[in-house]
């Protein structure tokens, strides 16, 4: 079952802002077990883990920052009052 794009907003937003402190923490704990690596290395260690919590989210964030597909273009408020609107040059 594949998810609308508002569940997919809406799971992005609490992956985002509960699950990746909960990571960073875990992460944090985790390099703390051990003794402390050169810092050239530690940062590789935590650039490495920091990919690797958005890799079993990747479908859940794929396309979160576009439009909803599902919406009507007429009924979507992209430029409500008209300011961006290209207009046609009348001569």
């Amino acid at each position: 079952m594949a998810l609308s794009y508002k569940a997919r907003k809406r799971w992005a937003l609490v992956v985002l802002l509960v699950g990746l402190p909960i990571y960073i923490v875990a992460a944090v704990f985790v390099v703390s077990l051990f003794d402390r690596p050169p810092s050239w290395l530690e940062l590789i260690i935590y650039a490495v883990l920091g990919f690797l919590w958005m890799a079993p989210f990747r479908k859940v964030f794929l396309g979160v920052g576009k439009a909803d597909p599902d919406a009507d273009p007429a009924s979507y408020p992209h430029d409500p009052a008209g300011k961006y609107a290209l207009k046609d040059d009348e001569e």
